[in-house]
């Protein structure tokens, strides 16, 4: 749609400029001004302000100067009506969307809040996608917005820190929000108005300096992580460990050819029926080929490489490890 009137667009201000062109080139050759003259009078012939004649014009000047006001007239009018109902339709058009993802954003609950579309903002979105997550990002640069939102990518164009955005966003309703911004102490800002919004979100910030790191937690991040750690910690594991390290990460949650894949998955699509059994009761290494690795109990405690005797707990939550087709395996057995 916009393609269209952007046409009419260059439509209509090549026919202004060709008007003005030949208003200058007529003044010129009938009325003998010189260019200025010749310019000066065209521009106030087309825009009817009604100034003088710089010279009194001849009866052949006459008549030009009626036939360009008359087409100018017409070109001018042309042109402002098609600029006008651009800027009209673009606004309304934007209106109109802005309303729909709205509409969408309020449909949501249970879904993760991102803040920032930088280089781990992206990140967690791809994750959060390749888990078929709900999201919502908010971001505050306009461009940014426009040149990501799609159908299945929900924006909020606005400063996270802003109590008015992040209610935009549904935080009232999510589980999550993770606050990916590049400044300390915007994510700091961020983390204070969310909690204050939603005492169960469950809060993950991302810090830069571990002078943050204590701030954070302080004002009700439940996870605070420190890419940059993070990244020399693996670089450096690389030299000490290098084939443990390879291992590891050969260790995906996305499902791709030739990696394996690890799961964290619910008590609930386990034991459906809510009763408590054995690991050798459900036997997940027959049925899937799926290795249980772990194994996470109600109140936080984490078990490796819990035994076949291993009673499940309601609440609990397991940790398996397999090939992609194994994991396929696993989710249509269990229906996950």
């Amino acid at each position: 749609m916009f393609e269209f009137f952007r046409s009419k667009i260059y439509v209509a201000i090549t026919l202004v400029l060709v008007t003005l062109l030949i208003g200058v080139l007529g003044y010129k050759a009938i009325a003998d001004y010189g260019w200025v003259d010749a310019l000066y009078m065209t521009v106030i012939t087309v825009t009817t302000v009604g100034f003088g004649e710089v010279n009194p014009l001849t009866p052949e000047a006459k008549v030009f100067t009626v036939v360009l006001i008359l087409c100018s007239v017409v070109i001018v009018g042309y042109a402002i009506s098609v600029i006008t109902e651009y800027i009209i339709s673009r606004n309304a058009y934007d209106t109109i969307k802005h309303r729909k993802v709205q509409k969408k954003i309020d449909k949501l609950s249970n879904h993760i809040i991102v803040c920032g579309y930088g280089r781990n903002g992206k990140q967690a979105v791809e994750k959060l996608r390749a888990y078929n997550k709900s999201f919502v990002i908010i971001d505050k640069e306009e461009d940014v917005v426009q040149r990501y939102e799609d159908a299945d990518t929900l924006f909020v164009n606005g400063n996270a820190n802003e109590d008015e955005t992040l209610l935009k966003a549904g935080v009232a309703r999510a589980s999550t929000l993770i606050s990916a911004l590049p400044d300390d102490a915007d994510n700091l800002f961020v983390v204070l108005s969310a909690r204050q919004l939603n005492q169960q979100l469950k809060i993950i910030s991302r810090a830069e300096y571990e002078t943050s790191q204590k701030k954070l937690k302080l004002a009700g991040a439940d996870n605070v992580i420190m890419p940059n750690r993070i990244g020399g910690d693996h670089m450096a594991s690389l030299v000490v460990v290098p084939d443990l390290i390879e291992f590891l990460d050969n260790l995906s949650v996305v499902g791709e050819e030739d990696s394996i894949n690890v799961e964290e998955i619910g008590f609930e699509k386990f034991c459906p029926d809510g009763r408590e059994v054995s690991i050798k009761d459900i036997d997940l290494r027959y049925k899937t080929g799926c290795t249980i690795i772990g194994y996470k109990s109600p109140d936080g405690k984490y078990t490796v490489n819990p035994s076949a005797d291993f009673i499940l707990k309601k609440g609990s939550k397991l940790v398996v490890i397999g090939r992609p087709e194994q994991i396929v395996n696993l989710h249509r057995i269990f229906g996950i």
